[in-house]
């Protein structure tokens, strides 16, 4: 995303943990881009901004055999068919 609109920002410190990520960005020490999702009910004084242009990334779902998956991983992929495009 940041390629795409030319920005190159000067990173110092990078993580994948959403958490730390919202920590340190409490605490002054830069920014974050996060899903809406993780930011509902966070405990972090943050101020939050939504992008001007929506950005979304693809998920993917991998299993090894799918006639042995939980009943909670069955339940998982049936609530994806009703949300979005069917699995295949």
């Amino acid at each position: 995303m940041l390629e795409k609109n030319h920005v190159h920002p000067n990173i110092r410190f990078t993580t994948w943990e959403d958490f730390s990520i919202m920590s340190m960005a409490e605490r002054g020490l830069g920014i974050g881009i996060l899903p809406d999702m993780i930011l509902r009910r966070i405990p972090y004084q943050l101020e939050i901004r939504s992008l001007q242009e929506p950005y979304y990334r693809e998920i993917y779902l991998a299993m090894k055999n799918r006639k042995r998956l939980t009943p909670a991983t069955q339940k998982f992929i049936e609530y994806l068919r009703f949300r979005e495009t069917p699995l295949s």
